[in-house]
Formats: C-alpha cells, sequence, structure tokens
C-alpha cells in the first residue's frame, strides 16, 4: 500500500490503514518521544505518548497531505512529548512574578519568518548525511553519539560534519542577505 492511498484509507475510517501508519513509523516517533522524554519516563510512558500520537493521525487525517504525513507524526510526537514532560512536572517552573512580553513588531515577526524559511532551505538542499545529520541533532534533538550509532559513523565525525554544515549554512545565508542588502 502507498502512503497516499493508506491515508485516504485512513480519512475513511480504516484501521487497518492506521496499522499500516503505525507499523511504518512507530520506530521514527518512538524515537522523537524518547529523546525528548529520555530516562525521566518509563516505557509505559513512552508507549502512550506514541499511542496519542497515531490517535492524533486518525483525529485528524482529513487534515494531513500525504506528502507531510511523517513532518506531521514527528512535529505532533515532539509536541506531545513536551506536553507530558510538563504534566508530570519535570520542567523548571517559572516564578509566578515574571512576565513575559513580546516586543516582536510585524517587521521583525516577517523578517523572522523570512530567515527561517531561508535556514529550512538551505537545510533541505543539503547532501545526504549532512542533512540528515542536521535535522536529527537540531530538529529531533538527538545527541551526536545516538546519531553516530544510528547512522554507522564515529561520534567525532558527526560533530566535524555538524560543524562544517553550518559553516556552509552560514556562508549561503550570508551570500543571500548580501545580494539582497540585509544583514544577519
Amino acid at each position: 500500500m502507498t502512503e497516499g492511498k493508506a491515508l485516504k484509507e485512513l480519512q475513511r475510517g480504516s484501521q487497518q490503514a492506521l496499522a499500516w501508519f503505525i507499523d511504518k513509523y512507530a520506530p521514527y516517533v518512538s524515537t522523537i518521544i524518547y529523546n525528548i522524554i529520555g530516562g525521566d519516563m518509563s516505557t509505559a510512558d513512552i508507549e502512550e505518548v506514541a499511542s496519542d500520537v497515531f490517535f492524533a493521525l486518525w483525529n485528524n487525517a482529513g487534515k494531513v497531505r500525504s506528502s507531510s504525513v511523517k513532518a506531521y507524526l514527528g512535529s505532533i510526537a515532539r509536541n506531545m512529548a513536551k506536553n507530558k514532560t510538563r504534566e508530570r512536572g519535570n520542567a523548571l517552573p517559572l516564578d509566578e512574578d515574571i512576565l513575559i512580553v513580546d516586543n516582536m513588531t510585524p517587521e521583525t515577526r516577517l523578517e523572522q519568518k523570512e530567515l527561517n524559511m531561508r535556514v529550512r532551505h538551505a537545510v533541505l538542499l543539503m547532501e545526504y548525511p549532512d542533512r540528515e545529520i542536521f535535522l536529527r541533532f537540531y530538529y529531533y534533538g538527538q545527541p551526536v553519539k545516538d546519531i553516530a550509532a544510528q547512522m554507522e559513523m564515529n561520534a567525532s565525525t558527526v560533530r566535524s560534519r555538524l560543524a562544517r554544515g553550518r559553516e556552509k549554512l552560514r556562508a549561503e545565508l550570508t551570500a543571500d542577505l548580501n545580494t539582497e542588502g540585509g544583514s544577519l
């Protein structure tokens, strides 16, 4: 079954399609959850969050595009794992007298959004191992040693690829901004 067909079946309420997505993406979702929750909670807690992620897919199947199921599951897993951490009280509490004020103007928000889009585009243009390492480290929050083990590399190789990737990214973004007259 293809992902597009499975999503259409899921939108029609097919439990087999949900099982297909679970089989395909359970390791991916569990890895994201584990990297956030880590050793702070039990395996049962990780499984509970993973179940909640796939339940969210079930409930929102009509809103998910077939080209973005993996990204949807990843972001839901990340957010639900963070919520679970907050529920359990593992997050540091803020003092009640602290007030956070958003100073961003609409122009600043737009500039930040454009910069984020440029960074995303530059990362997606990276070659395979560098892009994978960047996404795992910066987006999914995986430790270097885990990335190295899963990608069958030395940890020092992963660190050097991250350093070279940051330099390439900085150079590309600086070049983009210099052609447009902006600043980084």
